[in-house]
């Protein structure tokens, strides 16, 4: 089976990984990647993990009714094993919509970290 992030690897050799802490995601755009299919998982513990201390919640709620139906990243600048910053825009497609965001990650302890994120359109 497909990972949800749309790349085309089986879900445990992709975004699996990351979330099972096996290993950390190498970039940005991976770690976008990876908390999308965090949340068609599900998997709150990964997306606080993933959310950068300075603007984590203290809690997360996702709404057991929405899904999720695709992601297609839009841009990415920076964000590589050579930065300490980088941004993704993306466009995440749910049942009845869709969000636009272009979403800040910063490095923490060599890890990167979801900081905050700009809703577009």
């Amino acid at each position: 089976m497909a990972c949800p992030c749309g790349l085309p690897e089986a879900y445990a050799a992709c975004c699996g990984r990351y979330h099972s802490g096996a290993v950390a995601a190498p970039t940005a755009e991976a770690l976008m990647r990876s908390r999308y299919s965090a949340f068609v998982k599900g998997d709150v513990a990964y997306l606080l993990r993933t959310w950068h201390p300075r603007t984590r919640p203290a809690r997360l709620d996702l709404d057991p009714g929405m899904r999720w139906t695709g992601l297609e990243v839009l841009e990415t600048t920076d964000g590589s094993g050579f930065h300490s910053t980088g941004t993704v825009t993306f466009r995440a497609s749910f049942r009845g919509g869709s969000l636009h965001e272009r979403s800040r990650f910063e490095r923490v302890d060599g890890a990167w970290v979801y900081v905050d994120g700009e809703f577009l359109d």
